[in-house]
């Protein structure tokens, strides 16, 4: 149980912060969010979290760190979208790198006793010799989104080593599941979903043969809780092992959804990674973390969300 201690999530009100936000308020932890509603939605937030409207690029952040003194936080801010990144680099090093050192800065000072920050492991490694990757698999970004996102674990490395502000830093494969956003780029799951229950035809980027680890949001939620308390001053992979193709989600959600007709192929997109997947055995030794939930079950429960929070069947049965 939590003991009365007080957790501050960055990007709370998000797809992966939002749970993060109801496991946390479960274990009887006070809970203060701090979300920019850029892609964060007010819905996604239980009302027994204290919300701040704010941003983690400007000093208000500062305030409201001093001024609610958490013990703990979960830093899941981002600028997410490799496209994005290719396109505006500037702005993505402004949220990933600049955003998260302020956050940084703030509990520091702020005296907070450990953050746990949400990293990436399917754009930190470019496209990798061999997979599933190692933690320890040479760092080779492939887009500025995987830059940004290891420079900020690197400023995290810093603070441990001079001010010994403990982290955890979680390198997480492709995270799908309910409230994601369809109308991002990131979430190729949602994405196919929605467009499938509203029977439009989704689209695959390049030929589909691109692959992913796909690890399902409760398993991450699971490994963000497992580091409140282990792992300290360790960054790892947090992903299943386990390499799908783009065709083959299209196929399962097919399946699910009962979907009868065939994708639109586009164009390859700048940045993106041919094929990765992540042994997690570190988080495995470290936080006793291992996920449990297998990819047709977790599709199923995420078709299941989306048919709820969208009201409709497909069009096409």
């Amino acid at each position: 149980m939590a003991d009365g201690k007080k957790a501050l999530v960055t990007g709370g009100a998000g797809f992966i912060g939002s749970h993060v936000v109801d496991r946390l308020l479960e274990l009887e932890y006070k809970v203060v969010v701090i979300d920019n509603l850029s892609t964060g939605k007010i819905k996604n937030l239980d009302s027994k979290a204290v919300f701040h409207h704010a941003d983690i690029t400007q000093p208000i952040l500062d305030d409201v760190i001093q001024r609610e003194q958490p013990d703990l936080v979960f830093h899941l801010a981002a600028q997410t979208s490799v496209t994005h990144s290719t396109k505006e680099p500037f702005n993505d090093a402004n949220s990933n790198v600049l955003g998260t050192l302020r956050v940084i800065e703030a509990s520091r000072r702020a005296g907070v006793e450990k953050i746990v920050y949400s990293c990436t492991g399917g754009a930190l490694y470019g496209d990798p010799e061999t997979i599933p990757c190692l933690d320890e698999t040479p760092i080779a970004p492939a887009s500025p989104y995987g830059m940004s996102k290891w420079v900020a674990e690197q400023y995290l490395e810093y603070y441990y080593r001079l001010y010994r502000l403990n982290f955890t830093s979680l390198r997480y494969g492709n995270v799908y599941g309910p409230r994601q956003d369809p109308h991002g780029e990131a979430g190729v799951v949602s994405i196919f979903t929605q467009a499938m229950l509203e029977g439009k035809q989704p689209q695959i980027f390049g030929d589909g043969t691109q692959e992913r680890d796909f690890v399902a949001v409760s398993d991450v939620v699971d490994a963000n809780l497992a580091a409140i308390n282990r792992g300290g001053g360790k960054s790892m992979n947090i992903g299943t092992g386990q390499a799908t193709s783009i065709k083959r989600i299209f196929e399962l959600l097919q399946s699910i959804t009962g979907y009868k007709w065939d994708p639109i192929y586009g164009p390859d997109r700048s940045g993106e990674v041919y094929r990765i997947s992540l042994d997690s055995s570190k988080a495995k030794l470290e936080l006793d973390w291992s996920p449990v939930t297998n990819l047709q079950k977790g599709l199923e429960t995420t078709v299941d969300y989306f048919k709820q929070s969208i009201g409709s069947h497909p069009a096409h049965s």
